[in-house]
């Protein structure tokens, strides 16, 4: 388990986002937090929490996200193949709830990826997705 997994081990108010899907088993994971504000949503300095971590070579992910308190949250993930801090056509993503992407629509609406946080550690199933041709859609993991 990789990020806070202190607080999952104590039972902490947290996300244990797990994360499948590897199109390759290369580069960075990225799991961000966003708070119970729609327009904060995805917006340039507004995620509440952000954890990076090495992809592991084999299995799904665990990354702990401790959280301030119960309340309205939504997860963002993404998979910088080639591990420069950039967004490039190659890298992978998803949200929870995984909403359906498509290349007119990379970005869902916070209704659809919000999800509620009560006491203790919430599991987060996170499928990535990536880009194929015109389409967007889970790889043949890795």
């Amino acid at each position: 388990m990789y990020g806070d997994s202190e607080a999952c081990a104590r039972g902490d108010t947290a996300v244990l986002v797990r994360v499948d899907g590897f199109k390759e088993r290369e580069g960075t994971l990225r799991v961000q937090i966003y708070g119970s504000n729609p327009a904060d949503f995805l917006a340039k300095g507004k995620k509440l929490r952000r954890i990076d971590v090495p992809v592991a070579k084999t299995g799904r992910m665990e990354v702990c996200v401790a959280l301030p308190a119960p309340g309205a949250y939504a997860v963002a993930v993404r998979h910088d193949m080639d591990g420069n801090g950039k967004s490039g056509w190659s890298d992978g993503g998803g949200f929870s709830r995984n909403p359906k992407l498509s290349l007119f629509h990379l970005k869902p609406s916070y209704n659809d990826v919000a999800i509620e946080v009560g006491r203790g550690v919430r599991p987060v199933d996170v499928r990535l997705l990536y880009r194929n041709g015109l389409s967007i859609g889970p790889a043949r993991e890795s």
